[in-house]
Order: C-alpha cells, then sequence, then structure tokens
C-alpha cells in the first residue's frame, strides 16, 4: 500500500511540475514599442542590431503585428531594414 502511495506522489509531484512550466510560457506580454527603442538606429540605418535590440525583438516579437497594423509605427518596423533586422536577430518577420 506504501508503494501505490508513494507512486500517486510521483505523478501528482510530476503534473504540478509539467503545469507550472505551461502557465510560465503563457505569460502575456505587453506590447510597449517604447520597448524596440535599442532596435531604432537599426531600423533607420544600415547598421547592425546590438545585443539588446534583438532581445528586445524576441521578447516584443508577439506584438509585431500589432506595430506593423499601427500608421505611426509601420514606417518603423515595416522597412527592409527592421526585416534584415529581425532575420540578423533570429526572430521571423511576421506575415500579419
Amino acid at each position: 500500500m506504501k508503494r501505490v502511495s508513494f507512486v500517486a506522489l510521483c505523478v501528482v509531484a510530476l503534473a504540478v511540475v509539467l503545469f507550472s512550466g505551461e502557465s510560465r510560457t503563457a505569460e502575456a506580454v505587453t506590447c510597449n514599442p517604447m520597448e524596440l527603442a535599442p532596435c531604432l538606429p537599426a531600423f533607420t540605418s544600415s547598421s547592425p542590431p546590438s545585443s539588446a535590440c534583438c532581445s528586445k525583438l524576441k521578447a516584443q516579437q508577439p506584438c509585431l503585428c500589432g506595430y506593423i497594423k499601427n500608421p505611426s509605427l509601420k514606417q518603423y518596423v515595416n522597412s527592409p531594414n527592421a526585416k534584415k533586422v529581425a532575420s540578423t536577430c533570429g526572430v521571423p518577420y511576421p506575415k500579419c
């Protein structure tokens, strides 16, 4: 009987670990275009993106379609340079 209790406890512990991992990956991203400020030099010139830019771009990836659809931001995030920056940073450019 002790062995059955131990196995049940292990199954419950495993389930808790698995489900807690899912909740962390499902956290919402706060879309804030100001987070991409480190990318502005790379978006507006041919300079390569900084590591800070790539980090912010990866964090803001779920927001990119919203930025592309925003008339105030579109000129920056839909430019050929922005596409090159995304590619350099390993961020797939969205098809919105």
